[in-house]
């Protein structure tokens, strides 16, 4: 019978796919061989890919000794949660960003912890599969809070034990399934157990068959509800080892395993399936079903931390449990890089924790993994080694298996029921089969008229089928009817369209015709006036020859009245003919009058007529003139705006790719290099001139971001990029431009090269502008950290006093804000270093120019009044201003010989105690000081 359970019991794999990472990750099944998994998948929060190693981090709150942290940048960690990234800096310009499945910050509650990390993994164990919930970590950041946490006073604050085993008491059904818990621990490489302490060194033993793993003797306690457990836990928690070290007041000295078994009833089967898997042949009950149940197990790991022997202090017998405990996570961290790369061979038996989770790391559980760091630069070396931790235990995957059995004893109970109620059933429908025999005959004749009645609703059925068919044609011809209706309207409208497109056409033939009738009006009227012209010189000679002729005559009839003044009566006569002629003379005259008028008229009318003419050729030449202008135009603007339309889609492009890579002002180092093949400098370049605000916003973070490497910085500036950097700052007038740019002008002004571009273009100038225009904190620090970098060229000192840099500088102390005062006071300490250094070698002299900023009287009121490392900047210029005798009587009078002489004596760091008792015994004036003091 135990062979039989053996071989039926159901080990089902789930397929899981892993991360891309270039390898194949080896997964360990229920046994002893490892399995490959399947496929790659690029995405690492992919929710499909439940077998890979899900991995959390947690930030640990700021304490008192991270507050009182000396070094230059007081945070090395940056989270982003909504990028699920961690940005793990180097100094104050480097950092590296990492992503995770889950990024949790020092806000973050114990119940968004325990939903992120573990109740996926609680989930699965309640529907049968093994799971694994660790926590790793340095020393004191939060592990044992993270994962064991009672929350007596406040239950808000329970850990991931407590949530889990109530999640599962809620779902589990008392009547059918059972939970049951073991506690223990592994202190000096021994399995000890933490609910009954008297056993220690617990033996592990695998199953050389499915190779699990089992502690014989490890006490396993019923648990019936939360109090019960807690009590438990609370003994066990007692019973582990805790000591007091330099970086944890309870810092744990042993590995805390919590065991939690779930047996649970599951659904149906059907027994044929499970008899083919278990060669079972019994055919009588293969129309039944088998109860199975579900048997998985829950570890819950909260490891003791990683710890250096010089930062905790460890000294004596916790030297030694700190031994055990660095080769045992040592241990730990060999099998995930074997598993993440593929290894051939596993080293698990390196150490019993290994042993002990050999099922969840390339296993069959479903592991999550929470790895807890604290903020401090201090412990810099320790957080990247558990960031560096977490990143290849993402590249493990395990192949999860159902852990499924058949229950037999409900098995069996149940065909004893059945084969009883099957013997009752057959002896009761022996004795009713005559009586159903009739039922069945009364039935067959109400049958069989239910069957004419149906047959009568089926007539009737169909003669509707065909009435609405007749409607559905009637109303098909009416449809087809108003079709042609508006097939006929359509053809009259285009009828119409027509009609009027020829009588438009007639219209213009009408003009052309009006136009060419004018034309020739005109011509007959010239034609005209040139006869005119001519009968009227005809008429002219004709007249003037009668004219003479009539003098010739008068000339004869003088001589002949001097001749024969007798004979009056024939020369009375002849006279009244001379006046008839005179008459006809004088009437001839006005007759010439008249055709001279007619003559001006018509040569009038003909010269407007030819002026309207002429105007009427010119309106023609200027409309043909504009016409042709106008469709140059048209052309020339439909060519401008397809290459605006395709510059258009180009720059679309482009910004597509810079809005993918630019996530949060952040560039990966390993994308910046393809990224600007992809797209080119110039082209981001190009972009700052956008008139899109975010298309502008987004270009300037990618230079900035270009600018944080050497390499790219002299390209930058080859290509316009200063210059386009400089002219945003002095035309925009949004904020976020003038942070990311004077950003990007900060890391261009690291290099010495370019230091001296960004002054002789203006830098300064407008940097001290942005300064004055705004009180944002954080565009304040980038303008700082501009200055403060141009400040560390002594050749530039004068220029920047004279365009406002310097005492824009001091300005910003208005601020307040630390990381603005720590930007001030390290451009104070480059300044009066470059002076100091200036003046030791013979090429500097005079009093600083610092003094008439106010920079001296501000250090000595504030030297104490901030953090370590500004403190350290404020002292170390102080020490270099009062080194130059010239500064000595300023330095009196603001009240720098009591500094000078605490700097001596208090200063953190040795080499500026030193250089302030060198200032203090090199100045006469200072010693006479001293002595009244």
């Amino acid at each position: 019978m135990a062979s039989a359970r053996a071989s039926i019991r159901g080990d089902r794999p789930i397929p899981a796919t892993v991360r891309a990472g270039g390898h194949t990750v080896r997964s360990r099944p229920s046994t002893v061989k490892r399995s490959v998994a399947q496929s790659l998948r690029a995405s690492l929060d992919d929710d499909e890919e439940s077998g890979r190693v899900r991995v959390a981090v947690r930030l640990r709150p700021k304490n008192a000794d991270d507050l009182l942290s000396e070094s230059d940048f007081t945070d090395c960690l940056e989270l982003q949660p909504e990028l699920k990234r961690v940005k793990l800096r180097k100094n104050n310009w480097s950092s590296e960003s990492y992503r995770f499945d889950e990024v949790l910050t020092e806000t973050a509650s114990q119940k968004r912890v325990y939903e992120a990390v573990a109740k996926p993994v609680v989930e699965s164990v309640l529907n049968g599969y093994n799971g694994t919930v660790m926590a790793y970590g340095q020393t004191g950041t939060g592990k044992t809070f993270t994962l064991g946490q009672l929350g007596k006073k406040d239950k808000s604050q329970c850990g991931i034990m407590v949530r889990a085993l109530e999640d599962i008491l809620v779902d589990i059904s008392p009547a059918f399934d059972t939970v049951s818990v073991s506690y223990m621990q592994l202190y000096l490489e021994s399995v000890q157990d933490l609910l009954a302490p008297e056993k220690i060194n617990i033996p592990i033993v695998e199953d050389p068959k499915t190779g699990e793993v089992s502690l014989p003797g490890l006490a396993i306690v019923e648990i019936r509800d939360l109090g019960q457990f807690l009590e438990l836990l609370q003994i066990g928690e007692a019973n582990r080892h805790a000591a007091n070290t330099k970086l944890n007041t309870e810092s744990s000295r042993s590995h805390a395993i919590l065991m939690v078994h779930v047996q649970r009833s599951s659904k149906l089967k059907d027994e044929t399936e499970v008899s083919s898997q278990g060669n079972n042949t019994d055919g009588n009950i293969s129309s039944q079903h088998v109860s199975m149940i579900l048997r998985s197990k829950l570890l819950i790991v909260d490891l003791a931390g990683s710890e250096r022997i010089d930062k905790s202090g460890s000294e004596g017998h916790m030297l030694e449990e700190a031994k055990f405990i660095n080769l045992s996570l040592t241990s730990l961290g060999k099998c995930i890089n074997a598993l993440a790369e593929n290894s051939p061979h596993i080293p698990t038996r390196d150490s019993k924790l290994t042993r002990l989770l050999r099922d969840s790391f390339g296993g069959t559980a479903r592991t999550s993994l929470v790895v807890t760091v604290g903020p401090s630069a201090r412990h810099y070396s320790e957080t990247a080694s558990t960031i560096a931790f977490g990143q290849r235990a993402m590249k493990v995957v395990n192949m999860m298996k159902l852990r499924e059995e058949i229950d037999y004893d409900s098995l069996c109970k149940k065909l004893e029921s059945q084969v009883d109620n099957l013997t009752c059933e057959i002896e009761r429908q022996q004795k009713l089969r005559d009586d159903e025999k009739e039922q069945v005959e009364k039935k067959l004749k109400d049958y069989e008229t239910l069957l004419s009645e149906a047959e009568n609703q089926l007539d009737f059925f169909q003669l509707e089928v065909e009435r609405q068919q007749k409607l559905r044609n009637d109303d098909k011809e009416q449809m087809e009817k108003k079709l042609k209706d508006y097939e006929v309207l359509l053809f009259e409208a285009e009828n119409n369209v027509e009609f009027l497109k020829s009588q438009i056409n007639e219209q213009k033939k009408l003009r052309d015709a009006e136009k060419e009738l004018m034309e020739t009006k005109l011509k007959e009227l010239s034609t005209s006036l040139s006869g005119a012209e001519t009968n009227f010189a005809s008429k002219y000679e004709r007249l003037e020859m009668e004219k003479s002729e009539l003098d010739i005559e008068i000339k004869k009839l003088m001589e002949e009245l001097n001749m024969q003044k007798g004979q009056n009566d024939l020369m009375s006569g002849e006279i009244v003919r001379l006046e008839m002629c005179i008459k006809q003379d004088k009437m001839l005259q006005n007759e010439i009058e008249e055709l001279t008028l007619n003559l001006d008229q018509i040569s009038k009318l003909n010269k407007e007529a030819g002026s309207e003419v002429q105007s009427l050729r010119l309106e023609n030449k200027k409309l043909v003139s504009e016409k042709e202008f106008l469709n140059k135009e048209l052309i020339t603007s439909q060519e401008k705006l397809s290459g605006e339309e395709t510059k258009r889609k180009i720059l679309q492009n482009e910004l597509a790719k810079v809005k993918g890579l630019v996530s949060n002002d952040t560039i990966d180092h390993e994308t910046k290099m393809p990224f600007l093949s992809d797209i080119g400098l110039s082209n981001i370049l190009t972009l700052l001139k956008s008139e899109d605000l975010d298309v502008q916003i987004h270009a300037v973070k990618v230079v900035a971001n270009l600018a944080a490497e050497d390499s790219n910085q002299e390209r930058i500036v080859e290509e316009g990029g200063l210059d386009a950097l400089l002219m945003l700052l002095e035309t925009s007038e949004d904020p976020t431009i003038y942070r990311v740019t004077a950003g990007a002008i900060a890391n261009l002004a690291m290099s010495g090269s370019n230091q001296g571009l960004i002054m002789s273009k203006g830098g300064a100038r407008l940097l001290a502008n942005i300064a004055s225009k705004t009180d944002d904190p954080q565009t304040l620090r980038m303008v700082a950290g501009a200055i403060a970098n141009l400040c560390g060229n002594e050749k530039l000192h004068m220029m920047l006093k004279e365009d406002g840099g310097t005492k824009a500088l001091m300005g910003m102390v208005r601020c307040g804000h630390s990381d603005v005062i720590a930007q001030i006071a390290r451009g104070i300490a480059n300044f009066a270093k470059c002076e100091s250094r200036g003046i030791s070698q013979g090429h500097r002299k005079g009093r600083s120019l610092l003094i008439d900023d106010g920079a001296l009287r501000w250090m000595v009121e504030n030297s104490t009044a901030f953090s370590t490392s500004t403190k350290r900047h404020i002292e170390l210029a102080l020490c270099h201003l009062a080194q130059n005798e010239a500064n000595a009587v300023d330095v009196i009078s603001s009240g720098g010989i009591r500094e000078l002489i605490r700097i001596s004596r208090e200063s953190s760091r040795e080499d500026i105690r030193n250089l302030a008792k060198k200032a203090l015994n090199s100045n006469p004036a200072f010693l006479v000081e001293m002595r009244k003091l």
